[in-house]
């Protein structure tokens, strides 16, 4: 019996060593030498301070700005975290009254704008963190934007453009506009 625990004591030890030490500090250590910007969190810098990250939406309300989708984090918005969903399925009061107050919000910001809402301006991601927005919700604020910093709606236009990006492989997911890298773009263009 003695030998029996002090072979299982080495084998927790041995084991406990592999995949709780080992592995974590080689895995760890691969992703910061080949993939450093994500492993770094993905991080955005202008001017030399960080201004937010690539992968987690931020909250910007000022019309001069686009507006990425809903976050799903409670109480704080874009808050990782809180990650995940609101569960609310398309059959659930609480999701209809919550998309049409999101609606009425957008329509009270460009009360000119009679185009139909996309959806990702009114609901939230899975995870409650999306950076991204699709062309269309992008599209659907450029008058907005455009009126509120007196630029041309094609100079707007060009800059959604430049900074959509198309899917994964040439195949995989939808194109998406970065709001984050958007918004900075919108910042750099007025100076």
């Amino acid at each position: 019996m003695a030998t029996l625990l002090r072979n299982a004591l080495v084998l927790l030890l041995l084991l406990t060593a592999v995949t709780g030490i080992a592995y974590p500090a080689v895995v760890g250590g691969l992703g910061h030498v080949l993939f450093a910007h994500e492993a770094g969190g993905s991080l955005v810098e202008r001017d030399g301070k960080v201004v937010g990250s690539s992968l987690i939406g931020q909250t910007f309300t000022a019309p001069g700005y686009f507006w990425g989708r809903p976050s799903a984090t409670t109480p704080d918005p874009y808050n990782a975290g809180a990650s995940g969903g609101s569960n609310q399925g398309p059959s659930n009061p609480a999701l209809t009254e919550a998309a049409r107050q999101r609606i009425a919000a957008l329509r009270a910001a460009d009360p000119g704008n009679t185009a139909p809402v996309p959806v990702d301006l009114v609901t939230a991601s899975g995870s409650g963190l999306d950076p991204e927005i699709s062309p269309a919700a992008a599209e659907y604020q450029v008058g907005r934007v455009a009126s509120a910093r007196h630029m041309a709606a094609g100079k707007v236009r060009e800059l959604v453009a430049a900074n959509t990006r198309g899917r994964q492989l040439g195949a995989l997911g939808e194109p998406r506009v970065n709001v984050l890298e958007l918004n900075l773009a919108l910042d750099a263009a007025a100076r």
